[in-house]
């Protein structure tokens, strides 16, 4: 039986197709042919059943004596039933309508029974793995044993899993590579960093004005060294971190964050307005991930916005989204997709900013299963993040 489900199996899909219409159409033409015959001979049977009408004739020999059966001669038409009558215009009825009607149910199930051992198994196969690489699960192969067109589509889908695979490995392996590298390098400047910052300080307790001023110079570096390996500490410990979520009441966790928006926008003499688009009572988020992420978006805005910062809050997608604004210069169109790259900032400047803060918002998002949407408008910039609600 597998020797002849193979060929079948390995056909293309048009020769296939063309199979199947072809043996359904004879078998419509058979049944066509059969139903006429059927009908046919019911109505030659229900005439039968009636006797003939007329004078009937006998063929005689010399002595007058009768040889045969006889012929009836001039027939009158017979006088059917009501009811026979109309069996028998229905049988005549029967085989015209009948024709295209096989023609039909014989197309209709060649396509049904082409969908259901050509189409459908690999179909499930293919959208099954869809889903899974689009959950990041790459631990699965795809099984479908066919020579046709989409045998050849699954040997190349599965061909690129498992290269996604070994490529998702590799970057993985060169994740981890990285993370330590960095912890090692943090950890290992620590101790020569405080040695300096020793060896400084006694250089600007000198009462030589050349020397004070040199040491004044390099410690505004070693500070700027210290708070560099402070961020990768960070990083390390953020690129790490999972949400922890709990339900909590929304509306008081809002105004936590107005308030802390308020005395943020107070210190940096910028104007905040609030717009809150909330109707729920209880959300089930991690509130230390949107508040790290509200602060830095916050503290991010102060520095380029002229005058008023919007901050607004909705619930919509299953998620809660947090936008703040600001009427600010806006992102540069040629920058803007690396506005949330770790160690990325505009300034010639930055002393005091490492260009963390959108990288970090963007990590927060992306592990509370939301991201981080950039955008500039003709009124500034405007960063909205989204965090989604955890299904149950």
């Amino acid at each position: 039986m597998d020797k002849i489900k193979r060929p079948k199996l390995n056909l293309s899909l048009r020769k296939s197709l063309i199979l199947y219409i072809v043996i359904f159409v004879i078998l419509a033409l058979i049944l066509s042919i059969s139903t006429n015959y059927i009908c046919e001979s019911t109505v030659a049977s229900i005439q039968e059943s009636y006797p003939p009408s007329g004078e009937k004739y006998y063929l005689t020999n010399e002595q007058g004596e009768r040889l045969g059966e006889g012929t009836y001669i001039g027939n009158e038409p017979v006088t059917f039933s009501e009811k026979d009558e109309r069996v028998i215009t229905l049988l005549k009825m029967f085989p015209v309508i009948a024709t295209p009607v096989y023609s039909a149910l014989c197309i209709l199930t060649a396509v049904l029974l082409f969908y259901k051992n050509k189409l459908r198994i690999p179909l499930i196969e293919l959208r099954s793995a869809s889903e899974k690489i689009s959950n990041n699960d790459l631990g699965f192969s795809i099984e479908y044993n066919s020579k046709d067109e989409l045998g050849q589509l699954c040997n190349s889908f599965e061909t690129m899993r498992a290269t996604l695979a070994n490529n998702f490995s590799e970057m993985w392996r060169q994740v981890e590579d990285r993370k330590q590298l960095n912890a090692a390098f943090a950890h290992d400047l620590r101790t020569p960093l405080t040695v300096l910052k020793g060896y400084n300080e006694m250089l600007q307790s000198s009462r030589d004005e050349q020397t004070n001023e040199i040491a004044v110079t390099m410690g505004k570096h070693l500070s700027r060294m210290e708070a560099y390996v402070s961020s990768m500490s960070t990083l390390r410990r953020l690129e790490d971190t999972q949400p922890e979520y709990e339900t909590i009441s929304l509306q008081p966790f809002l105004s936590s964050l107005q308030e802390s928006a308020q005395i943020i926008c107070t210190q940096n003499e910028k104007t905040l307005y609030l717009q809150n688009e909330t109707s729920a009572c209880e959300i089930c988020v991690d509130k230390s991930f949107i508040t790290q992420v509200c602060n830095n978006l916050l503290s991010n805005a102060v520095r380029y916005a002229l005058t008023s910062i919007t901050l607004s809050f909705s619930i919509q997608d299953d998620g809660f989204w947090l936008c703040v604004s600001d009427n600010g210069k806006g992102f540069d169109k040629n920058t803007i997709y690396k506005v949330t790259n770790p160690y990325f900032t505009e300034e010639s400047d930055c002393a005091e900013h490492f260009g963390l803060g959108l990288y970090i918002c963007k990590l927060l998002c992306e592990r509370h299963r939301g991201y981080l949407k950039i955008d500039s408008t003709s009124k500034g910039a405007k960063v909205s993040a989204f965090f989604k609600f955890p299904t149950s």
